[in-house]
């Protein structure tokens, strides 16, 4: 599981565990508002209702009697106003919710109760005929229905009432105790949460994220002797990869100064041996010249010793015989110089590997800052470390291709020493043998005298030629000395690049 999932994951087990605590208080809210609603839009409306009716149902009675007991007929009006009233508090009973069949026998007894009511006071007051002994217990019977009809609908309401309050108190209680119970098990959760996350993220850091700025910035200029500390129980985090790739690059480093200082000390020794061999050539072609000169009066005054001629002839052949020996002698010296080329390779090869484990560490840091991108601000010190591993990364695979062309560089002017000094000794190798067989051919013609004219045209000729190689020779002597001095000053200045870093 990444860092960037790992944070969120904080936030999104908080609102599931804060969703799961809303759900549990709205089910109680739900529940409680239920209740206060019954209260209110059907107890309390039944109960009033039922006590009005009661109230109404005295004020009829009293009507009807203040009506019989005076005489008067027009209180019987009022009476059916009243009546009236009544009915229309029935019907309002009827609509609460539940109170349909009460309503129904409260308007059928109240219709019986009225109608003897009536009937009785018409005949107390002479407006029909008929048996008043006999129409009042049927009004009192009536009557008596009603007001048990009544008594019930009113303690019926009245308990309906009282439950309801009990309902809605125990909701108000459920929903405060549900609350209490969600904030804390939101906060246990939170806090347990937090705790393992923030942990599973500072085991994957390894340490301080300014810690780990610290210790980059000081790689990237160049200090790699720094003990990078990491977390205990840390193994595999970012701290524990930079103080891997520390270690690696310190004895990369290393190998490159012991490889930049041999080479430096190598090419200081083909200097100084390209320099004397230089000045020994220098000297051979002036005798050369001297000799030529003295050859060219030699041949004015004997032209006909055909014998040195011959003998000149042979020179020539086994010149180059001795020539051959020589290339086995110089073979050694070309061979020293070939190591040398090796050596470059392999330092060479060193910083190939060194400008992979860049480009390796550039790309890690590269996918660390798009994911530290995306995390957003809390992120944001991650991406900081993530820049300074790239940035260290990037002066890292500079500095190794400024080595390697360095490197290269030297490769091919050691390769070009090598033909040099090839060239060099196949011909100071001649120089030699032909200088020796020069002398004897002198001394050859001063006792043929006779005919050293023709073989002294010839070896004037093959002096001059000597001359002319020799000339040749001490420029390509003096090209390989720069070549080698040429070759110590990059040594040098590759010695001083990798200086730049700090080793235990």
């Amino acid at each position: 599981m990444n860092v960037k999932t790992r944070i969120w994951l904080l936030p999104v087990f908080a609102a599931l565990i804060f969703a799961i605590g809303i759900a549990v208080v709205w089910g109680f809210s739900a529940r409680t508002s239920s209740a206060i609603n019954a209260v209110g839009q059907v107890h309390y409306p039944y109960v009033d209702a039922t006590t009005q009716l009661a109230a109404q149902l005295e004020a009829l009675g009293a009507t009807i009697q203040s009506a019989v007991a005076e005489g008067e007929k027009k209180r019987l009006d009022e009476a059916k106003e009243r009546a009236s009233s009544i009915r229309k508090l029935l019907e309002a009973i009827a609509k609460i919710e539940g109170k349909g069949d009460t309503a129904a026998k409260l308007k059928s007894g109240f219709d019986a109760y009225f109608a003897a009511s009536v009937d009785t006071a018409e005949l107390f007051l002479g407006i029909k005929q008929g048996d008043q002994a006999g129409a009042i217990p049927k009004m009192q019977a009536a009557l008596k229905t009603l007001d048990a009809e009544v008594k019930a609908a009113r303690v019926d309401a009245s308990e309906g009432f009282e439950s309801g309050l009990h309902k809605a108190e125990g909701g108000v209680s459920a929903s405060l105790f549900a609350i209490l119970i969600s904030g804390l098990v939101v906060v246990v959760a939170l806090g347990v949460g937090s705790f393992l996350v923030i942990g599973s993220v500072w085991r994957q850091l390894g340490g301080e994220p300014e810690y780990a700025r610290d210790v980059m910035r000081q790689m990237a200029d160049g200090d790699l002797s720094q003990d990078i500390h990491v977390a205990p129980g840390a193994e595999g985090s970012l701290l524990d990869a930079v103080r891997a790739m520390s270690q690696g690059l310190a004895a990369i480093v290393s190998d490159v100064r012991m490889g930049t200082d041999s080479m430096s000390v190598a090419s200081r020794e083909i200097a100084v041996g390209n320099h004397d061999l230089s000045v020994r050539t220098e000297k051979q072609a002036t005798s050369l010249e001297q000799t030529s000169g003295n050859m060219q009066t030699l041949t004015d005054t004997v032209r006909q010793s055909a014998e040195a001629a011959a003998q000149a002839n042979q020179l020539a052949g086994s010149a180059a015989t001795v020539a051959r020996k020589g290339g086995e002698v110089v073979a050694q010296v070309v061979s020293t110089m070939e190591e040398i080329n090796t050596s470059s390779k392999k330092i060479n090869d060193i910083i190939g590997v060194i400008d992979g484990i860049a480009f390796q560490t550039n790309i890690l840091a590269l996918n660390a800052a798009v994911e530290a991108a995306r995390a957003g601000e809390q992120g944001r010190g991650f991406a900081v470390v993530a820049s300074e591993v790239r940035s260290l990364a990037q002066r890292s695979a500079e500095a190794a291709k400024e080595i390697k062309s360095l490197i290269g560089a030297s490769v091919d002017r050691v390769e070009s020493g090598s033909r040099l000094v090839r060239d060099a000794g196949a011909t100071m190798t001649e120089i030699v043998a032909s200088v020796q067989r020069v002398s004897d051919i002198i001394g050859e013609v001063t006792a043929a005298s006779g005919e050293q004219s023709q073989g002294i045209g010839l070896v004037n000729q093959s002096v001059v030629q000597l001359d002319q190689m020799t000339q040749q020779n001490a420029a390509l002597v003096e090209e390989a000395a720069a070549a080698a001095s040429s070759l110590e000053q990059q040594a040098q200045a590759l010695q001083a690049a990798v200086a730049t870093f700090k080793l235990r």
